[in-house]
């Protein structure tokens, strides 16, 4: 009996090793391919990024050893610089580098990038490079002159030593010490370099993209909690028996605000509320209850949102956008001034479509925009002179005047021009000095 037993089970137990170590030779395989995959993948980023860095150094070069004069082999400079800088700060996130301080690297690559694009983006010939611009270029070109040589010192010795990119996230991730730290450390070196050169002047126009936005910027004294529990409970309408529990967030950061959370009788669900610490601003109001079926249309819905706003103390808004998403309406509003829409100054409404009463609000950018002194000159072209500049085809059905922030980051008063275009609606932003496009934005419509 034993011996029939031992004879069936047997064979079936050698074939189940077998099977297993079959599956476990494929399983090795396929993780062997993939981390193979993946090296290949790193050592193809890195030794990428090496050669645009080359070449990047090789193209300001270029741009510098042209005539002062000679603004159409500025742009091409230009432009070629600012492609080579997209190339390497592209290959920059396909290395395992977010546990790697490289920071200072991607942000010099990031501010040659935005300089290279503003500046070749100008008309060159009414708007030359300036002097001081010329002395940035110079000072890229020794700069980026001992990166390359740095980055193509580890790249020699990666590939002398045959050194593995897997190993450096693995020993990144866990913490441990490599044998050999020369990837490591090479890019460490290059951070530290890029941090010890001077600050340059980019410009206003540049410098505005990496100005951040803190509570430094707002008017107004610090408010405290209770403070905002009374502002919370009046716009709320939450009557006296509400429970408002006040929250501060980042304190003694740029960022301090405050979330105040409320519960009343009178309320079908809890709100919810961001105030910022100075001032007690409110950033954003959240209406947790569930949105049922639709039973109002938009034009209501609008209307609704429009009160909402009146009621709040937000008289000088218009509706720009409408958008339906499923049971909910989205508004965005800007602030009107002299009859020119200032789009930097936005805030956005959400509306439940089942009573049309409003869900949300959104007001960040009209908040930190509103403290800045909007100027609004004069137009230089009329309206139908600006027209003439539109594309024959494009059917207009409306036109205004709008403030708003072009691709340089600077504030610029169009002709804006709403209208349909092959098959597509479109908003075109004219500027009012030339009659130049300054933006171009498809009116995506989203639900019925």
């Amino acid at each position: 009996m034993y011996k029939r037993l031992t004879a069936v089970l047997f064979p079936i137990a050698a074939l189940m090793l077998i099977g297993a170590l079959v599956w476990g030779y494929q399983e090795n395989q396929e993780k062997n391919a993939i981390l193979i995959k993946a090296e290949n993948q790193y050592q193809r980023a890195f030794h990428d990024l090496s050669y645009h860095v080359e070449q990047l150094h090789g193209e300001i070069g270029n741009t510098l050893a042209v005539n002062s004069a000679s603004n159409a082999m500025h742009r091409k400079g230009l432009v070629n610089v600012w492609r080579l800088t997209s190339e390497a700060q592209n290959e920059i996130n396909q290395l395992p580098l977010t546990l790697l301080p490289f920071n200072k690297a991607e942000d010099f690559l990031s501010r040659i990038s935005n300089f290279s694009y503003q500046a070749s983006m100008r008309n060159l010939d009414k708007e030359p490079l300036t002097k001081e611009e010329m002395k940035n270029l110079k000072t890229l070109y020794t700069n980026s002159a001992d990166i390359s040589k740095m980055l193509q010192g580890v790249q020699s010795k990666v590939i002398g030593k045959n050194l593995r990119w897997m190993d450096v996230e693995t020993a990144m991730a866990t913490d441990e010490n490599m044998e050999d730290n020369t990837i490591i450390d090479g890019f460490k070196t290059v951070d530290k370099k890029v941090g010890e050169y001077p600050e340059l002047n980019w410009g206003p126009s540049v410098a505005s993209i990496y100005d951040k936005r803190s509570v430094k910027m707002l008017g107004g004294n610090p408010v405290s909690s209770d403070v905002i529990k009374q502002k919370a409970a009046k716009f709320a309408d939450a009557g006296s028996h509400a429970s408002i529990q006040v929250t501060e967030n980042g304190k003694g950061t740029e960022w301090a605000s405050y979330t105040a959370n409320v519960k009343a009788p009178n309320l079908k669900a809890p709100l919810s509320m961001d105030f910022t610490r100075k001032g007690g601003r409110l950033i954003s109001f959240t209406d947790h209850r569930e949105i049922g079926q639709k039973k109002v249309n938009m034009d209501q819905a609008m209307i609704q949102a429009d009160q909402f706003l009146k009621n709040k103390g937000y008289p000088d808004m218009t509706a720009v956008t409408a958008d339906q998403y499923e049971n909910m309406g989205n508004f965005t509003y800007v602030r009107k001034q002299d009859g020119v829409y200032i789009y930097p100054d936005k805030m956005t409404v959400r509306v439940g479509l089942d009573d049309g009463n409003v869900t949300g609000f959104q007001a960040s950018d009209f908040i930190y925009e509103e403290s800045k002194k909007h100027t609004i000159t004069k137009p230089k072209l009329t309206l139908s002179e600006v027209r003439r500049k539109l594309n024959p085809e494009f059917k207009e059905t409306y036109n205004r005047l709008a403030l708003i922030e072009d691709d340089l980051s600077q504030e610029s008063l169009c002709y804006e021009f709403g209208g349909n275009i092959n098959g597509s609606k479109y908003r075109i932003y004219l500027s009012t000095e030339d009659g130049t496009e300054k933006a171009v934005e498809e009116i995506r419509t989203s639900g019925k």
